[in-house]
């Protein structure tokens, strides 16, 4: 019955609604959404809310499952996402804004026993969808160099869009502890990540520095955005990502 709960809270969400997280409990936010969505049925108006329901993110790319939290990165790779970025995250942002898909799907993240998911942060891939942008490569982080690819301001608008339309369609509140990026895991979530510095810095904002800095802006970014009507679908990269590795 708890499976059943979530796809519906999960379902109710997609449709404008707040069912309340997809925990598995159908409590009173759950019942209300349900009589909330019997009252548009019947009024004839649940077409036009899922409809402006839609974002950038193809709605084959989001399993119905219940997820934790959101962890961003940057591949220190090129502008353009190769086989090892589709690998371990389940969206690359390209330089000019474009998404690309990864192998495995954000559900292989649920139960991350059977070694297949898309392992992007140490110790924390359980419940954890990995969105990274392509970029960085041969990056310094003190004193700071960007490297010859570095992050886009095209890349972070895109990516507050991105973590809003997860979070609005898994029900992740928007806290440090459920949205952050890789830099700030190691503090927040208290799981050591070999130094990892994304993000520290941002290279077309130089004013914004440090971890928490970083984070702050984001979560800012993604709440805003979260008050707002989701956009009309953008056009995005679908490449062809090879499969998985087979056990």
């Amino acid at each position: 019955m708890t499976d059943r709960t979530s796809e519906l809270q999960t379902r109710l969400r997609a449709l404008g609604l707040d069912p309340g997280p997809s925990d598995g409990i159908y409590g009173p936010l759950t019942e209300e959404a349900v009589f909330d969505a019997l009252d548009l049925w019947e009024a004839g108006v649940a077409a036009p809310v899922i409809e402006a329901a839609k974002g950038i993110i193809p709605s084959e790319w989001l399993p119905e499952c219940s997820m934790q939290r959101i962890i961003c990165h940057w591949t220190a790779g090129a502008w353009k996402a190769n086989s090892s970025d589709v690998a371990h995250y389940h969206i690359i942002i390209e330089d000019d804004g474009r998404l690309v898909r990864g192998s495995y799907s954000i559900k292989d993240n649920v139960n991350t026993g059977d070694g297949r998911y898309a392992a992007h942060t140490k110790s924390c891939n359980t419940g954890s969808i990995g969105v990274s942008l392509a970029c960085m490569a041969d990056a310094i982080e003190n004193p700071f160099n960007a490297g010859k690819y570095p992050m886009t301001a095209k890349q972070w608008e895109i990516l507050s869009t991105v973590v809003a339309e997860l979070c609005n369609f898994y029900g992740i509140k928007v806290k440090p502890e459920t949205v952050l990026s890789h830099a700030e895991v190691e503090k927040t979530l208290g799981k050591p990540q070999a130094g990892k510095w994304d993000y520290t810095r941002l290279a077309f904002d130089p004013t914004t520095v440090g971890a928490k800095e970083c984070g702050d802006k984001l979560r800012d970014e993604v709440t805003q955005k979260l008050s707002m009507p989701m956009v009309a679908a953008a056009e995005v990269e679908t490449t062809a990502s090879p499969e998985p590795p087979t056990a």
